[in-house]
């Protein structure tokens, strides 16, 4: 079975994982808070993207929200 990688499925998946890298850095509390803010950002730019591009206009909104979170929490740590 083959996965034919596209734009899409990138952008998807990509926002999966650094999102689940974001969460993984905020709950071990070890000092990478900001850098856990980037991955968030980074992740709600890409799964945003994605969205949009699918018309999964709900998704959009919340990575919008998410996507000030990030920027809230980078400014809050820095």
């Amino acid at each position: 079975m083959f996965i034919k990688l596209t734009k899409n499925l990138i952008l998807e998946w990509f926002g999966v994982f650094t999102a689940i890298l974001y969460s993984m850095l905020i709950a071990l509390n070890m000092g990478a808070e900001f850098l856990g803010f980037l991955l968030l950002l980074i992740s709600a730019i890409s799964i945003a993207i994605w969205a949009y591009r699918n018309s999964f206009r709900g998704i959009l909104l919340l990575q919008l929200f998410y996507g000030s979170a990030g920027l809230i929490g980078m400014v809050r740590w820095f």
